[in-house]
């Protein structure tokens, strides 16, 4: 770690968010300390933005220093936005072949994920937003990635984020994007306040 950057916690037990987080914010002033075991309490909530702001929110509570949560969420068109905010949920009990059987008689496959960081370091939560749009593919491609990531397309692209290298997804991907706006935010408006 640099003597520039500062240390924050990334509280997560997905390996594979950790390792996309960091990409996107490396070389920003930023390094990311991965915490789990914290069992992280989450609200019910159809909104993205509160599940990550309550999370936020707990674990600075708990560890008593400035820490990030992300949540994400797949968000199908001709399903009215399910799985959305309950994906994670969705993904353990029906997986990739559940969802796919959800849709398998639509036409019409269009998604977008969704990805909310929230910030706490005692004087507030601030969230930060990532969308990618895409489609749903017809059947799981590539072995990469996690989650739903083998199913979704995302725009412009006739591959899923599973076939493509982690440097390949993290070049747009609804968590890089959230992550680059949290670091741009905490490395100049942050600072700045802070060192007011």
């Amino acid at each position: 770690m640099s003597p520039k950057e500062d240390r924050i916690s990334f509280l997560t037990s997905n390996r594979g968010k950790f390792r996309e987080a960091q990409l996107a914010v490396a070389g920003q002033g930023i390094s990311l300390e991965r915490v789990r075991g914290l069992g992280r309490m989450e609200i019910q909530s159809d909104r993205i933005e509160e599940v990550a702001s309550f999370s936020s929110l707990m674990g600075y509570f708990s560890l008593g220093r400035p820490v990030v949560v992300e949540d994400a969420g797949l968000f199908v068109d001709t399903l009215e936005g399910f799985p959305g905010a309950y994906s994670s949920y969705v993904f353990k009990t029906i997986g990739v072949s559940g969802l796919l059987k959800l849709m398998e008689d639509s036409v019409h496959r269009r998604a977008h994920f969704q990805s909310v960081v929230a910030f706490c370091d005692g004087s507030g939560v601030r969230t930060f937003t990532g969308v990618v749009e895409g489609v749903i593919a017809s059947a799981p491609k590539g072995g990469r990635g996690f989650g739903f990531d083998p199913v979704f397309m995302p725009k412009g692209s006739r591959r899923t984020y599973a076939e493509m290298s982690l440097e390949e997804k993290c070049t747009s991907s609804h968590r890089s994007k959230a992550f680059k706006s949290f670091a741009k935010w905490y490395t100049q408006d942050h600072e700045a306040t802070t060192n007011a």
